[in-house]
């Protein structure tokens, strides 16, 4: 059985409640956040993450505004961010350590936002967990790179090229 967590209920482990504006389009689902990440109580807080590169890249929000504008600028481009895990052990930041993981209620989320024309899954982690939950899901998923700095694998312009389908 897949445990699933509720949109609409806190998570017990502290984990990052969804971001979304009226009408989001598309939905960006990372694993679980990192220590860092949790530590600022922001989405892709690590400094050497990507993501907010990548995003000014594709959609000119700049990475040095503060973390509310930039939140303010995901919503008004009708992005939603979340995790696919609630909650889960796991020392450390690495994905490769999540044990035990609890989902968020996707499916949930999903069905109370019909404007929804895409789920992007941000890296191998999100991917693997989400095909575990995504059986009721009726929006189409897209599988991107990491934008962790643990992923090496591919440059930032090979990410930014990757990642410009959400425009």
């Amino acid at each position: 059985m897949i445990a699933l967590r509720d949109s609409r209920t806190p998570s017990p482990s502290g984990g990052l409640e969804p971001v979304a504006g009226c009408n989001p389009e598309i939905l960006i689902l990372g694993s679980f956040p990192s220590q860092i990440s949790l530590q600022h109580t922001e989405y892709y807080g690590n400094r050497k993450n990507q993501f907010w590169k990548i995003l000014e890249a594709v959609l000119g929000i700049d990475s040095a505004l503060p973390y509310p504008a930039r939140i303010e600028q995901v919503k008004e481009n009708h992005i939603a961010l979340w995790d696919i895990v609630a909650s889960c052990t796991r020392p450390g930041s690495a994905d490769a350590r999540i044990k035990n993981p609890v989902f968020n209620d996707i499916a949930g989320f999903a069905a109370a936002r019909p404007t929804l024309r895409l789920i992007v899954l941000n890296g191998s982690t999100a991917a693997r967990f989400y095909s575990r939950i995504s059986a009721d899901i009726r929006v189409p998923p897209v599988a991107l790179p990491s934008t962790s700095p643990a992923n090496a694998r591919l440059s930032l312009d090979e990410k930014i090229r990757c990642w410009s389908v959400i425009q």
